[in-house]
């Protein structure tokens, strides 16, 4: 169960690039989400893959050297949807449908999300040098938080001047 988990139902297994793989599938089953129960069901879901990956990745990778393997993407599915719960509140409190999520904001998600996850500055790639288990969800979940924060200053950065 637990590698059925971390390899999120086998996205991890696809390759080239599992991670981009990964949140691409996150980025899609984000939006499922967001459609059936708006932004509180992300939410909430989010909040339940943060504690199952914590729990299936010291699991799974419980006596590894190196626990940071690369088919192992719940922690990308994780941070992906911490980005995209950015753009889902905004679109929540603009009393927007939830079958309303306009594509500028999950592609800027994505787009930041698998930035921030590669470049890794600062306290991402911090979390990322622990190699522990904790880190392996810690890097991801920093990048998610970078990511949505970015997705909300690109969307004010291109919003406000078409309000004056």
């Amino acid at each position: 169960m637990e590698r059925l988990l971390c390899i999120w139902f086998g996205a991890g297994l696809l390759r080239p690039a599992p991670g981009t793989w990964g949140s691409a599938v996150a980025v899609a089953l984000g939006l499922l989400l967001h459609r059936l129960g708006h932004f509180p069901l992300l939410a909430l879901a989010t909040g339940l893959v943060i504690l199952l990956g914590f729990w299936a990745v010291r699991r799974f990778t419980a006596g590894m050297e190196d626990p940071d393997r690369s088919e192992i993407v719940i922690d990308e599915v994780a941070g992906q949807w911490i980005a995209l719960l950015f753009p889902s509140f905004g679109f929540w409190m603009m009393d927007l449908g939830p079958d309303r999520f306009p594509w500028p904001g999950w592609v800027a998600a994505f787009v930041f999300f698998r930035l921030f996850d590669i470049w890794k500055p600062w306290i991402i790639g911090r979390a990322d040098r622990r190699r522990d288990p904790a880190g392996v969800m810690l890097d991801d979940l920093w990048a998610g938080l970078f990511a949505g924060l970015a997705t909300m200053v690109a969307a004010a950065a291109f919003h406000i001047p078409l309000m004056l």
